[in-house]
């Protein structure tokens, strides 16, 4: 059983794992966060902020800190980071756990288009619609800042870092979001194709419904593959049962 456990988190998952390890007697854990939100929750255990200085820094931190797992609760599309959990694994030989939510899924009712990257999903934009509601987070807008001809409607749950396309309309917000509020918000702004990744979980699943309820279509953005090698498993119970902290 593993007595100091660090968590890679920013994800709902991740709070929740850090509120069930700190409930074990004998557990130590810190859920480390990369600041990209100034405002975080708050979390049980410690807390550490910012980033490790890549797989090798994260490698002398599980050695200077006597860590003993290593749990990837991070969001599905930090590739980076979770790659660099993988190598830091490795190079020191400390267990790890990738905690990571179930995907989203298709239904015949819906008109998705899977795209690897934001630069895909603007090059097929154009053909979709003239109205976009942009759902990708804050960073990497500039993948679409070409598309003079089309209007953006972009959510997040900060301020998006610029270039961003000329005709936007910024919305802040956080989830959990309701379907008739995500169709009534479709309806006004005159939304005719939706853009996202698939985060999975229920807090922003809302769009979708609500853009099939609509007829619209969706960019995909799919996942980044898993490093091979390591467990993975889509909820909390899983990760406490591959940590043996099973009740």
């Amino acid at each position: 059983m593993p007595s100091h456990v660090l968590i890679l988190g920013g994800t709902t998952e991740a709070r929740e794992l850090a509120a069930a390890l700190a409930a074990r007697p004998g557990v130590r854990v810190t859920t480390s966060l990369a600041g990209r939100v100034s405002r975080p929750g708050a979390l049980d255990g410690d807390v550490r902020v910012g980033g490790f200085g890549g797989a090798e820094g994260l490698a002398a931190w599980l050695r200077e800190h006597r860590v003993d797992a290593l749990v990837d609760a991070t969001h599905p599309f930090a590739s980076v980071i979770t790659d660099n959990a993988a190598r830091a694994a490795a190079a020191t030989g400390i267990p790890a756990v990738v905690l990571r939510r179930p995907g989203w899924s298709a239904t015949p009712e819906d008109r998705w288009h899977p795209v690897s990257s934001l630069f895909e999903a603007a090059a097929l934009l154009p053909s979709l619609g003239r109205r976009v509601f942009l759902t990708t987070g804050r960073l990497g807008l500039a993948a679409f800042a070409h598309l003079t001809d089309l209007h953006f409607l972009v959510r997040s749950v900060e301020p998006p870092a610029p270039p961003l396309p000329p005709h936007t309309e910024v919305l802040t917000a956080r989830g959990p979001f309701a379907v008739e509020d995500e169709t009534t918000l479709l309806r006004e702004h005159r939304i005719d194709v939706l853009v996202t990744k698939d985060s999975g979980a229920t807090a922003t699943a809302a769009k979708l419904t609500a853009a099939r309820t609509l007829n619209l279509p969706v960019v995909v953005m799919t996942r980044p593959p898993l490093p091979e090698g390591i467990p993975t498993t889509p909820d909390v119970a899983g990760a406490l049962s591959l940590l043996n902290l099973t009740p």
